[in-house]
């Protein structure tokens, strides 16, 4: 099996955690595993622990490893997970879940199979977060951990990757064959699309919207272009909080003056719009606050935000001018050009900037949910929001009760909302290019696929 992942070199995830890029990612979890991890349609399944309960109503998660071998042939031993555990949970491991694991109080070895992870605080879902790449154990550097499979030396181009053997597994039991080998690249979209069209791979992942106009162009065949449902943010963070954006009436001019439907109906018919921060209820103790802009018909809303922008016009003598920090590719660029139009169409004269463009006023967020968690959202949504938004964010954190942290989730989101902290468009949207015979593959809101979970013989 061949597959391209969109990106750079594949890398093993190293000691110090910082965020993985999704080549990395996808390595990482082929080579090695956390106590649990993902199945092919996003849900929980076995990794290095075998099964798991949780007692103490939810502050204490006890694993029982499995009988797993790292890479060396090594056996598995909770004296080894528990030190590695701990440095990946410490709050000098800069990554994307780390702000999300504060809960976590300790990890001590209970026996030399079983471990308990205490917390401070009730956290039943936990262990979405336990099966993210992040937090898979790794030892011995590129050789990986205990994951479905092992790397092999004699790739040209890219990392050879065989199955592991099952250390349970009857001895008269066929080895692996070369067919069940996976050839993973990291690779530019256009050189990963086109190596797919002219039938050179069986799988593209870790599209983007960035990189869809590139993937319209080369034309593939309908029934191999796969879109997740994928569950995060896809919308415009205020970043900066002066100006014409130092009044949350402006902010919602901004929001409201955005033609969500014909946005995403101009991308896919099922790339839903969006115009509440959190997507559903959650866990949070109200469902989503709906800004008041969103209230008026989406016919009236143009003439609404043109309104604001010619009252500030009036005042300051001139039209105001927004930095848009969008990506550099065509998808970006595609992006850009539906908000322009609508800025412009406002009064509003925008600019765009790079991404990482540190004057920007607005700036594209799009990040797959790593977890269902009302507090993920909230957090990731505010940027700049108000002093007492963040308070409710810090309080849903720290609370000691799930109906504690329902009431202080509401109330963030109430009060990110009214500020207008954030601009939501839509959900994120992720592709891949499936081959018909990796029948395992499912569309996830996760948008994650383990490469040993996309046929019919996994290991």
């Amino acid at each position: 099996m061949v597959v391209s992942v969109i990106g750079s070199e594949p890398h093993v995830a190293e000691r110090d955690r910082t965020d993985l890029s999704t080549p990395d990612r996808l390595l990482t979890d082929s080579l090695a595993e956390g106590l649990v991890r993902f199945d092919a349609v996003g849900q929980i399944e076995a990794g290095i622990a075998e099964r798991w309960i949780v007692i103490d109503d939810g502050r204490s998660y006890i694993f029982r490893l499995r009988n797993a071998v790292w890479a060396d042939g090594a056996p598995v031993r909770a004296r080894e997970i528990v030190p590695l555990l701990r440095r990946q949970l410490a709050r000098t491991a800069r990554n994307r879940i780390e702000p999300y694991l504060t809960a976590v109080a300790s990890v001590v070895e209970m026996t030399p199979e079983v471990i308990e992870i205490e917390l401070a605080r009730p956290r039943p879902d936990l262990l979405k977060l336990f099966a993210q790449p992040e937090l898979a154990l790794v030892r011995g550097g590129a050789a990986g951990g205990a994951g479905p499979f092992r790397r092999r030396d004699g790739a040209r181009d890219g990392i050879l990757l065989t199955p592991a053997l099952d250390p349970d597994r009857d001895p008269e039991e066929e080895r692996p064959t070369p067919e069940q080998n996976v050839l993973l690249r990291g690779e530019r979209a256009a050189t990963a699309i086109l190596r797919f069209v002219e039938r050179h791979s069986d799988l593209v992942t870790g599209g983007t919207l960035d990189d869809w106009p590139v993937l319209q162009a080369a034309n593939p065949a309908p029934a191999n272009v796969r879109i997740d449902p994928a569950a995060g943010l896809f919308g415009l963070a205020i970043v900066r909080r002066d100006g014409f954006l130092s009044d949350p009436d402006n902010r919602g001019a901004i929001a409201q003056a955005v033609d969500r439907a014909d946005l995403t109906g101009s991308i896919a018919a099922d790339w839903p719009a969006r115009e509440t921060i959190l997507p559903e209820q959650l866990d949070s103790g109200a469902p989503p606050m709906v800004p008041t802009w969103a209230t008026l018909p989406p016919e009236q809303r143009p003439a609404a935000a043109r309104a604001r922008v010619a009252a500030w016009r009036a005042t300051h003598g001139s039209a105001p001018v927004l930095r848009l920090a969008l990506p550099g590719g065509p998808g970006g660029t595609l992006l850009w050009g539906h908000l322009a139009r609508d800025l412009y169409a406002i009064g509003v004269r925008p600019v765009r900037v790079a991404q990482d463009d540190a004057d920007a006023d607005l700036r594209l967020v799009d990040l797959v949910a790593p977890y269902d968690n009302a507090r993920w959202y909230l957090a990731e949504a505010c940027v700049a929001c108000s002093v007492e938004a963040r308070g409710a964010i810090e309080a849903a954190r720290l609370a000691d009760t799930l109906p504690q942290r329902a009431a202080a989730a509401a109330l963030a989101d109430r009060l990110l909302t009214q500020d207008v902290a954030f601009v939501p468009l839509s959900r994120p949207f992720r592709w891949s290019l499936v081959a018909l015979r990796l029948r395992q593959w499912q569309p996830n809101p996760r948008a994650w696929h383990p490469l040993n979970r996309l046929r019919t013989d996994p290991n």
